[in-house]
């Protein structure tokens, strides 16, 4: 299914309102109330929208550090791969986990209460990672720029 502009508008509203009523989406986008409930629907069921959830404030639950670690690992074989991927996942701090081309293999973005906070990290779970031959972590001083939205 290819999207046209209304599509692209919905996906941008919902984007920043998540929890828009559809009345006040249809009358955002320009559409009737059924129409607009029928093609967010649509959207859904072909994947376009994944989810829905609420951004929360990290600073606010006491989270403020953001780091991130490359890591490099010791093959590059299918298991090694796998064996990382599925343990990495099972870390509560870690809220992503790229593959990456490069001289890193896996970049990761963690969130941690302060440098203290994060060595316990470090210690608990990212040396413990299987596979793992280097880590180099990067502390963030201040988010810039920080988005959830693709550009639609």
């Amino acid at each position: 299914m290819s999207l046209d502009e209304t599509d692209r508008r919905i996906l941008r509203v919902l984007q920043r309102k998540g929890r828009i009523s559809n009345a006040d989406l249809s009358e955002e986008v320009n559409l009737s109330a059924s129409a607009c409930h029928r093609r967010v629907q649509r959207l859904e069921a072909d994947g376009y929208v994944r989810d829905y959830v609420a951004l929360l404030n990290a600073r606010k639950l006491g989270m403020p550090t953001t780091v991130f670690v490359e890591i490099k690992l010791s093959a590059q074989a299918d298991e090694v791969l796998e064996a990382f991927e599925k343990a990495v996942a099972r870390v509560p701090d870690v809220l992503e986990c790229h593959l990456m081309a490069g001289t890193a293999d896996y970049i990761l973005k963690v969130v941690a209460e302060d440098t203290e906070d994060f060595a316990r990290i470090h210690r608990q779970y990212l040396t413990r990672l299987p596979g793992v031959a280097q880590m180099q972590s990067s502390f963030a001083l201040r988010t810039v720029f920080k988005t959830t939205a693709l550009p639609v």
